[in-house]
């Protein structure tokens, strides 16, 4: 049997907001990530240590450096 997922809106997603945000669903072996806006577009997977460590570059600026060193 497949349990639904039990997705959460970022806290950061206030009244003022709308649905500009995204939401998270904590899965057995990954986190899974989607825009809260059109959920059924798709969802980004990852391993609990990669989420961590995405989140701490989105905190400190580093994921667009190096999104940005990427591209090019």
């Amino acid at each position: 049997m497949v349990t639904p997922d039990i997705w959460r809106k970022s806290s950061y997603s206030g009244p003022g907001d709308g649905d500009s945000c995204v939401e998270i669903a904590n899965r057995r072996t990954h986190i899974a990530v989607r825009d809260s806006k059109d959920p059924a577009v798709g969802l980004l997977a990852l391993p609990p240590g990669s989420f961590a460590y995405f989140i701490e570059a989105l905190k400190d600026g580093s994921a667009h450096r190096n999104f940005a060193r990427l591209r090019g």
